[in-house]
């Protein structure tokens, strides 16, 4: 049984820092193209950042130069560093495992990130 388990996340103040987590069980995870996504309410989800299996990463425009995507794959675990956050960084945020070649993907439970004074 697939499982992508997140934490991190909370309550930080603008111009803070936050590191959120996805520990993948279930998969071969080095073979996955990871990516975190992230919903804010009344709002669409949106693709945050990708790394690939070779440590390729790409980020949307809102987030470069601030959040860092790694990936751990003998911990079978990816990470997004977040820094400088603003108050629309606010929403809840979900990692995401995809196989394409196969069109296998997975999704973590989500994880609330609130940025507010």
């Amino acid at each position: 049984q697939v499982h992508l388990v997140q934490s991190g996340g909370g309550l930080v103040q603008p111009g803070g820092s936050l590191r959120l987590s996805c520990a993948a069980s279930g998969i071969f995870f080095s073979t996955y193209t990871m990516y975190w996504y992230r919903q804010a309410p009344g709002k669409q989800r949106e693709l945050v950042a990708l790394i690939t299996t070779t440590g390729s990463t790409n980020y949307a425009d809102f987030v470069k130069g601030r959040f860092t995507i790694s990936r751990d794959n003998a911990k079978n675990t990816v990470y997004l560093q977040m820094n400088s956050l603003k108050s629309e960084d606010t929403a809840r945020y979900y990692c995401n495992a995809l196989l394409a070649l196969v069109a296998r993907e997975y999704w973590g439970q989500g994880t609330q990130v609130t940025v507010s004074s």
